[in-house]
């Protein structure tokens, strides 16, 4: 059963056409490229002839817009207990500040409990001082950190990048300032070595992102399996063989890299490549993530549908504010 929602969003319901408050649930804080769509250059030095889907931006508003796309991000509502909702944040890209004013207040999101990082780059991390705004307040910082988990070389890079976020204690002399309070958890990047957060369990799933970089994805889902790669130009086998159905088991959501209508590209995924992927995991579902304005939504979906029908997997482009209520 699927119902309307206010910004135009198709979502699953339960009984009577209302979401299920003890539902858990994947909320889409952003599904684009590290540039974000509209693509400024697009705007400022404008192709000949305009570039459709950034053009789009300026005379339909970015929440009726489904070309209009953050920094990829999810967000994960887990609801193990009736009613008792966790909130796990999987990147805190540049654009999170705008994430939280738009799906936060949209969807009801009062804060986050716990954060995963897929890697260091900038539409992962560079929104990190703004978690601040989804803590508690306290102008000398005594709340309780929000636990954040990422790879030993993610720990590395932002302890130089963001030194205040990291340090622990303050020097003598330096006077307190509000700063997210942020509690860095190291895990490992192996398929055998699964972390707990907020009560779900995560297995890592390194994935090549570029051949010089191993980015992670996660498996996680007890009732429901999914996987989230969202930075990916190649997989390893034992990664494909964890979540492809002929391996570890069949998907209920695959949620993938797909940069680029055309072509092919030397750190993600593009279309033919990430389409010839879910063939080979053959999960249930899929949805795409990290596009540039190469895709349009209602355009590349329709050929999508066809695809589905033709190979009996449904596959679509998700969008930014959607929300997909799964058991978890």
């Amino acid at each position: 059963m699927a119902a309307s929602v206010p910004n135009g969003h198709t979502t699953a319901t339960g009984e009577g056409g209302t979401p299920p408050s003890s539902s858990s649930s994947l909320v889409f804080l952003g599904t684009g490229c590290s540039s974000a769509v509209p693509n400024a250059r697009c705007l400022i030095q404008p192709p000949d002839p305009p570039c459709a889907v950034c053009s789009q931006s300026l005379s339909v508003a970015p929440e009726l817009n489904p070309n209009y796309r953050c920094n990829t991000s999810l967000l994960i509502d887990y609801c193990q207990d009736e009613n008792a909702h966790k909130y796990i944040l999987i990147d805190v890209g540049k654009t999170f500040r705008e994430q939280v004013l738009r799906w936060f207040v949209h969807h009801k999101i009062p804060c986050v409990d716990s954060i995963i990082l897929t890697h260091e780059h900038a539409d992962a991390i560079l929104g990190l001082d703004d978690v601040r705004i989804v803590q508690s307040f306290s102008p000398t910082n005594d709340i309780e950190p929000t636990p954040i988990y990422l790879s030993q070389f993610a720990m590395d890079s932002i302890a130089q990048k963001f030194p205040y976020l990291v340090r622990k204690k303050l020097k003598e002399g330096e006077e307190v300032r509000r700063v997210a309070q942020l509690d860095w958890r190291v895990i490992e990047s192996d398929l055998q070595i699964p972390f707990v957060t907020s009560g779900l369990e995560f297995v890592p799933l390194p994935v090549i992102h570029g051949e010089d970089y191993i980015c992670l994805g996660f498996l996680f889902g007890r009732k429901s399996k999914v996987a989230y790669i969202s930075d990916v130009s190649r997989f390893p086998p034992s990664t494909e063989h964890a979540i492809s159905k002929s391996g570890g088991g069949q998907l209920d959501l695959l949620i993938l890299d797909c940069l680029s209508r055309t072509g092919s590209h030397n750190v993600h995924l593009c279309w033919d490549q990430t389409l010839d992927a879910v063939k080979r995991i053959c999960p249930k579902r899929a949805l795409f993530i990290g596009m540039t304005d190469e895709m349009d939504h209602h355009k590349d979906n329709g050929t999508l549908e066809e695809w589905s029908r033709r190979e009996g997997i449904d596959v679509q482009l998700a969008r930014d504010g959607s929300r997909v209520y799964i058991d978890l």
